[in-house]
C-alpha cells in the first residue's frame, strides 16, 4: 500500500476514524486501486502505533462499506473504487472534512464559511 496513513493525537477524531476516513478517501478517489492489499491489521498497528482493535474497527467498517474485504489466506484488498462507491469522489472529501470539522466542534455555518473562504 503506497498510502501516507497519520493518526493525529491532536486530533479529537478517534484514531480508528481517522484511519478509515484516510483509507476510505484513497479509495473512492482511486489512489487504491481495485485489488490492491492493504496491510495486515497487526502490521499496520504495529506501523502506526496504536492498538489492533483500533485498524480492526477501522477495516469492519471499510468492509461494511463496501470498500475493502477480507479473505482467509487472501487478507483484506479492496473490492470499492470511486466509481462503486460515490459518483463522484469530491463527495467523499467534502464528507470527510464535514466530519472532521463537526468532531472539532465547528457548527455547521462555520464549516460552510471556511469552505466558501477557499473558493474566493
Amino acid at each position: 500500500m503506497s498510502l501516507a496513513i497519520r493518526i493525529r493525537d491532536e486530533d479529537p477524531t478517534p484514531p480508528y476514524e481517522q484511519l478509515r476516513a484516510q483509507i476510505a478517501t484513497a479509495i473512492v478517489t482511486g489512489q487504491l486501486a481495485t485489488g490492491t492489499r492493504i496491510p495486515p491489521v497487526r502490521q499496520l498497528a504495529r506501523d502506526l502505533g496504536v492498538a489492533t482493535g483500533t485498524v480492526a474497527r477501522a477495516y469492519k467498517e471499510l468492509e461494511q462499506a463496501g470498500l475493502v474485504s477480507t479473505g482467509r489466506g487472501a487478507g483484506t484488498r479492496v473490492t470499492g473504487t470511486a466509481s462503486t462507491t460515490s459518483p463522484d469522489p469530491l463527495d467523499a472529501l467534502a464528507e470527510d472534512f464535514v466530519a472532521r470539522a463537526r468532531a472539532l466542534g465547528s457548527p455547521d455555518e462555520a464549516i460552510r464559511e471556511a469552505v466558501t473562504s477557499q473558493l474566493t
